[in-house]
């Protein structure tokens, strides 16, 4: 939330797990947001992850010296982003879809390790009909980890 705007701007927040859940598809071990700190609908997110050295990509990256893959901070970035456009755009349970199409301009600064929380800032840039463009930024203790762009298409359900 930058200076002077304040909660009655439309900012809402927090989402605790349940919450979160309930507009994400994704399950353990591939849910990667914990909670939502605070959302400004249609605009940001402010989304975290608490890194524990139990995840399960710690046995293999790097066993000796554990370091949360980039690919997998970039998915947490698209996840927040979808929790955005989730609330955004009043699709929870809808049963239409938010799904990650591409990503650009994928920087890593430094590395995320256990014990982190990582806080995770993503804003609309572009909403074309079932199109959405975001851009996230990963960070821990406020210095820059990874920032990427993400493109999302909203989908409608699968047909069982």
């Amino acid at each position: 939330m930058s200076e002077g705007e304040s909660k009655d701007a439309g900012t809402r927040g927090p989402m605790d797990i349940i919450a979160v859940m309930a507009a994400l598809p994704h399950r353990y071990p591939m849910l990667l947001i914990d909670r939502v700190v605070s959302m400004v609908p249609n605009t940001s997110i402010h989304a975290v992850k608490a890194v524990s050295v139990n995840e399960p990509f710690f046995q293999g990256h790097f066993p000796a010296r554990p370091i949360m893959p980039g690919v997998l901070i970039v998915e947490a970035i698209a996840q927040a982003a979808g929790i955005l456009a989730v609330e955004s755009l009043s699709l929870a349970g809808t049963g239409r879809l938010v799904y990650f199409m591409g990503i650009d301009g994928a920087k890593f600064r430094q590395p995320v390790e256990p014990g982190c929380l990582v806080d995770f800032h993503v804003e609309f840039t572009q909403v074309r009909g079932s199109i959405c463009k975001f851009a996230g930024k990963a960070y821990v203790e406020g210095k820059l980890c990874a920032e990427a762009q993400c493109t999302a298409m909203i989908s409608e359900a699968p047909k069982n």
